[in-house]
């Protein structure tokens, strides 16, 4: 089982070297982006990381390139490592761009796998090619050390990410419960058995304070300290937001693991859900504000962690499954339903229910496979392509 542990470093003096090996880093990574397009543009072919590995410990001889023999080889592998990686996740579609140049303060860390630091639990102290760093010690790291990230966020502090392989724990007890989850963007989340969660909305909330600090950085001049002042203050709100959505998420998270034995979710495409089609422009924008404020996605991250470590079980149904169009009492199937529509009303049975939890309610049966012969019949006469992904 992978973990991760994180760290701050102390503000120190020291910090600059590690600020100098992120900027070679960019640097390093943009040369890398330039040989690809040169050599695709000649070649009609893609370069591999071997390849370009090979070339680059040819250039750190070099006096230009000298200043790229200050951070290790094996980091130097980790940005090859990541160039490819970015290239064969868009040609899987899955990502949205090809990997492109990043500004000095866009990139943000650099990797050491097996050599380059020294770490040890008897003090907060790291050896990191040769030098001494100190960082706030919480808890000590336990298991092998396979990965070690040092990462710095847009305030200017940095940050100490140790990847550990440790023993899968044993399960915890068991209670017997399972619940769907329906994910809605007025209540965060509503359980099968009628437990909702509110959405925080932690950036809502915040929207005041960011918009008084936006317009006094409108301000200010390009280019002045004033204006880097303003901007490091924009980015504490945004930070502050980000710090109260994570703790929230984990402790929510924690709290259904132990909870429930059994979890199932509905399986969202999160980029059609932002894709909003609404005519007005201000409730497209307020949609997808919400949506990126809940962070879904992230808080199933957080879930299918925290069942792996106590032996319980995330499962996934079809996104393509109408759980909200559909009756949890007789499966009659509701295809005028709209999104402004919060209560479900089956013409079949007559039955009135909220509609998140009847969404809910479908969730868990699919999931457990009560109602598979249903939703293979659904499945024969109605055509997938017709349902909206993001039905909510």
């Amino acid at each position: 089982m992978i973990k991760t542990y994180k760290y701050k470093f102390y503000n120190s003096k020291s910090n600059k070297h590690l600020f100098e090996q992120i900027n070679t880093a960019c640097w390093i990574y943009n040369h890398c982006i330039s040989l690809h397009k040169r050599y695709y543009k000649i070649y009609k072919k893609s370069l591999n990381k071997y390849q370009l590995q090979k070339h680059l410990t040819k250039l750190k001889k070099l006096d230009k390139y000298s200043k790229w023999r200050t951070l290790g080889s094996q980091s130097i592998q980790d940005i090859t490592d990541r160039i490819e990686r970015g290239y064969k996740l868009f040609f899987k579609k899955q990502a949205q761009s090809l990997p492109n140049y990043k500004g000095r303060y866009k990139y943000k860390s650099f990797t050491l796998k097996q050599a380059g630091y020294k770490l040890s639990n008897e003090d907060n102290q790291i050896v990191i090619n040769k030098k001494k760093y100190k960082y706030f010690k919480s808890r000590d790291v336990e298991g092998e050390i396979k990965l070690l990230t040092i990462k710095r966020d847009t305030l200017g502090d940095l940050y100490l990410f140790v990847i550990c392989e440790v023993e899968t724990p044993e399960p915890i007890f068991k209670t017997g419960k399972t619940a769907g989850i329906d994910f809605g963007c007025k209540t965060f989340l509503t359980l099968s058995d009628n437990t909702t969660y509110d959405n925080p909305g932690y950036l809502k909330n915040s929207l005041n304070k960011l918009k008084e600090v936006q317009q006094v950085l409108s301000r200010k001049t390009k280019g002045s300290n004033n204006r880097k002042k303003t901007v490091k203050q924009v980015e504490r709100v945004y930070k502050k937001v980000s710090n109260q959505r994570h703790d929230y998420l984990f402790k929510l998270a924690r709290q259904l693991c132990f909870t429930y034995d059994e979890i199932y979710v509905e399986d969202l495409n999160l980029v059609s859900m932002k894709e909003s089609k609404e005519k007005n422009k201000k409730l497209e924008h307020n949609y997808h504000r919400k949506v990126s404020d809940l962070s879904y996605g992230k808080f199933l991250n957080i879930l299918e962690y925290y069942c792996s470590k106590t032996g319980k079980q995330v499962v996934k149904i079809d996104r393509w499954y109408p759980s909200s169009k559909t009756c949890s009492n007789c499966g009659w199937y509701n295809d005028q339903l709209k999104r402004s529509d919060r209560i479900y009303k089956c013409e079949n049975c007559r039955n009135i229910i909220d509609r998140d939890l009847n969404a809910s309610i479908n969730i868990k049966r699919v999931g457990t496979s009560t109602l598979c012969e249903c939703n293979y019949v659904f499945s024969k006469k109605h055509n997938y392509d017709s349902i909206e992904s993001h039905d909510l």
